[in-house]
């Protein structure tokens, strides 16, 4: 018992995953909900200083520990096994092997990097999750899911090998230490903690490398894109707080997130492309934190990120019940969904506001962070992280839900969503008012002492204001915020336009160069040689005798007649015995020459 205590619980997941195929479709929806469930009795009972290590064959002056139990590992570990026990409780519908295999390797990854003790243990789940996580985009099956997919490792792989590149570089500083804790920024500012970072980066999804997030997950199948939303982002966060706080750039590139995630999903009509965008803003919030670095901002953003999970989770099954049911995303040709589906129309509300509304969770979490860059004299941040949360609350927690079931009425009628999506979608709205009513469950789990207190009535009064004057300008502005059809133009495009381009030139420029070889060297060179070896030799013998026969006084018709006979006779090798004999003296004269040179 006392072993099975300290086993991770990635690798839980991960062997489990191997039953997955020899499973009746009825009993592998139970299993693969009972397996994260499993998971999250084996982190609960976790103690602070619990470890499973071993020996890299002495090449590694530290042992590679695959668990390695604090506060900080232990709260993303309990949400993510949450979480995922909720969304296959929601896909109890879904009976695809290949789905859940992948599922199940992709969240044991998440797992395998949180409690990961190490640089090498933590790039082995970190490319366990790229790799696992492809497959379930390519689950759905579809072109456009094929093509996300091939775009999606494109980009985990430039990243895994900046972190690779980095993790190297930083191991041979380290004097062959592997030892992954926080990286000062004033003493450890060197190349390979630099890759390191930009290879977190990717996965946090920050611009101009975040375009694989909205691309992605809306591609991915209804309950791939719910289980795709939680746990790759948030992992990075997770590896900014372990190894980067304090570095005061993640504050500009954590504000640089929030803004870029507000605008496009302002403009975006897809509704789970807004949700992509969104989550783009919110882990920017978390990657503030990070930046900012003290106990505080830590604090807030593990929370956030708790919290981030449970509602944003909880929209990714509101979206994916009305796509499983309509077969459409768009919001121009949705709404009035409320007549059909009025459970799912509440846990909607409830997930939109637990975005920043007092009485959720959102509000009790993503506050902290903003306190926090208050507190550290951050203005620049908190006034920034300040509006993006009145836009981000306008985009995806007004606009979205409004023109979605509140909006103009297209006559859709459906069922409502299925039992188990809506016992998925119960269980994350308790939990997003839950944690907003009575947050000291959460904070319990934070890593530092929380002396936080988000009801204060100024912070209260703060909140309400700007969530009446977003309301108000939502009213006024509703018109012009309507969705329209069409898809808005990202930094994919760049790459998307940039790799046709890059592959017309390369076809025209080194087609052109092979055309160019194949006239030379075929049409020039080896019709040259070829016409030599046809008639070189007798065209030689010709200009060999050509004196002789001019010595014997012949005119010019004379000596063009002998040419061209003898030319024939060359050809044919057929020539009278006394001019074979010539040439066999001269070819004995140009041998005994060069004998005689070579002496």
């Amino acid at each position: 018992m006392n072993e099975f205590a300290n086993f991770p619980p990635a690798i839980l997941l991960m062997l489990g995953a191997l039953l997955v195929p020899f499973l009746k479709p009825a009993w592998r929806s139970i299993y693969v909900i009972a397996l994260p469930l499993a998971a999250l009795l084996l982190i609960l009972q976790l103690e602070e200083g619990q470890s499973w290590q071993f020996s890299f064959l002495g090449f590694t002056s530290d042992p590679v520990e695959f668990l390695r139990v604090d506060k900080l590992s232990r709260a993303f570990g309990i949400i993510f096994s949450l979480n995922a026990f909720a969304a296959f409780l929601y896909a109890f519908y879904y009976k695809k092997r290949t789905h859940h295999v992948a599922a199940l390797f992709y969240i044991g990854g998440a797992l395998g990097t949180v409690f990961a003790g190490d640089l090498l243990s933590l790039y082995v789940f970190w490319e366990s999750m790229a790799v696992s996580s492809t497959f379930l985009i390519l689950s759905r099956n579809t072109e456009a899911a094929k093509g996300a997919a091939y775009r999606y490792i494109m980009i985990h792989l430039v990243g895994g090998l900046l972190l690779l590149a980095g993790i190297i570089l930083t191991i041979v500083q380290q004097d062959g230490s592997i030892a992954f804790n926080g990286f000062d920024f004033a003493s450890q500012n060197h190349a390979g903690t630099w890759l390191i970072l930009l290879g977190i980066l990717v996965n946090c999804g920050a611009p101009p490398l975040s375009a694989w997030l909205p691309d992605s997950y809306p591609s991915a199948s209804v309950t791939g894109g719910l289980i795709l939303s939680a746990y790759t982002t948030k992992t990075a966060v997770y590896t900014l707080l372990r190894g980067y706080p304090g570095w005061d750039p993640l504050i500009y590139i954590g504000c640089a997130m929030a803004i870029y995630g507000v605008v496009y999903a302002i403009m975006e009509s897809d509704m789970r492309r807004i949700l992509a965008y969104a989550i783009i803003n919110q882990v920017g919030f978390m990657v503030v934190a990070a930046g900012i670095g003290n106990e505080e901002a830590i604090n807030g953003a593990t929370a956030a990120a708790f919290c981030h999970i449970l509602y944003k989770s909880l929209l990714w099954m509101v979206t994916g019940a009305v796509l499983y049911r309509v077969g459409k995303s768009n919001l121009s040709e949705l709404g009035g969904m409320r007549h059909s589906m009025p459970l799912t129309t509440i846990f909607c509300c409830i997930g939109a506001l637990s975005m920043a509304a007092p009485g959720t969770c959102g509000f009790t979490s993503k506050t902290m962070i903003i306190h926090a860059a208050e507190y550290k004299e951050e203005l620049a941040a908190w006034l920034i992280l300040e509006l993006c949360s009145v836009g981000i609350f306008l985009a995806a927690a007004l606009r979205m839900p409004y023109y979605l079931f509140f909006g103009k009425d297209r006559g859709i009628r459906v069922k409502e969503a299925p039992k188990t999506m809506i016992a998925a979608m119960s269980l994350l709205a308790f939990l997003c008012i839950l944690f907003g009513v009575y947050p000291q469950p959460l904070y319990d789990l934070l890593p530092h002492g929380v002396d936080f207190h988000p009801y204060k009535p100024a912070h209260l009064t703060i909140v309400l204001q700007w969530l009446v004057f977003t309301g108000i300008a939502f009213a006024i502005f509703r018109a012009r915020l309507a969705p329209k059809a069409g898809k808005l133009v990202d930094f994919d495009w760049f790459y998307r336009k940039g790799s046709q381009s890059f592959y017309q030139a390369a076809d025209r420029s080194l087609n052109a160069i092979n055309a160019a070889s194949a006239k030379f060297f075929i049409g020039t060179v080896a019709k040259g040689v070829s016409n030599f070896l046809e008639s070189g030799g007798a065209r030689t013998a010709c200009l060999i005798m050509t004196p002789v026969w001019m010595m014997q006084g012949l005119d010019e018709k004379e000596v063009e007649d002998r040419r061209q006979a003898f030319f024939r006779q060359s050809k044919r090798g057929a020539f009278p015995i006394g001019v074979t004999t010539f040439f066999a003296v001269i070819l004995l004269g140009m041998l005994s020459v060069i004998f005689l040179v070579e002496r």
